[in-house]
């Protein structure tokens, strides 16, 4: 609110606080990811907060809304990533077809989790925003609830119905030729 109404000090101040956390949430999402990932943890970071900066509109109420859009960003930073990855090995004509590596399958793996999450979405909206910040973001429970201005128990059910939800429609992609 300082920075809002002028104090440069204060912007100063929140862009190192906000700068650091993102860095933790990066390195968390980036542990997940396969082991050769060539994205580094500043680069997500930096990345995703050029398209938080580049939001236009967005009336920033406080830190959990924030960084519940932060984990949209890094989200659709990591995804682009894979899919820019696999679109240069397709353009590599003499190459021979990759292995079936585990670097391979993460990224399919993080690739079906988009569209899961992308078709949870359409119908639950809530649920996957739930998703996005617990697992894209690394909220707990209760900064998701004062995000979404909803109590902690409808946000712990949220979590469990949308854990089930994608993991029958991520079993269902599995079985599929």
């Amino acid at each position: 609110q300082a920075w809002r109404a002028g104090d440069a000090a204060a912007g100063e101040a929140l862009l190192a606080r906000i700068y650091e956390e993102l860095k933790r949430i990066a390195a968390s999402q980036l542990r997940r990811e396969r082991p050769d990932h060539t994205l580094q943890t500043t680069a997500l970071v930096h990345e995703a907060f050029l398209r938080l900066v580049d939001q236009r509109g967005v009336d920033w109420r406080d830190r959990t809304h924030f960084f519940g859009l932060a984990a949209s960003m890094m989200r659709r930073v990591l995804i682009d990533h894979v899919r820019a990855r696999r679109a240069q090995k397709r353009s590599a004509p003499d190459d021979p077809p990759p292995a079936a590596d585990e670097s391979a399958i993460r990224d399919v793996e993080l690739l079906d989790l988009d569209r899961a999450l992308s078709a949870l979405a359409e119908t639950h909206p809530r649920q996957a925003q739930v998703v996005e910040m617990r697992y894209f973001a690394d909220l707990d429970v209760e900064e998701v609830a004062h995000c979404l201005n909803v109590s902690v128990p409808t946000i712990k059910r949220d979590w469990q119905f949308a854990r089930a939800w994608l993991n029958a429609e991520l079993q269902d992609r599995r079985t599929l030729p």
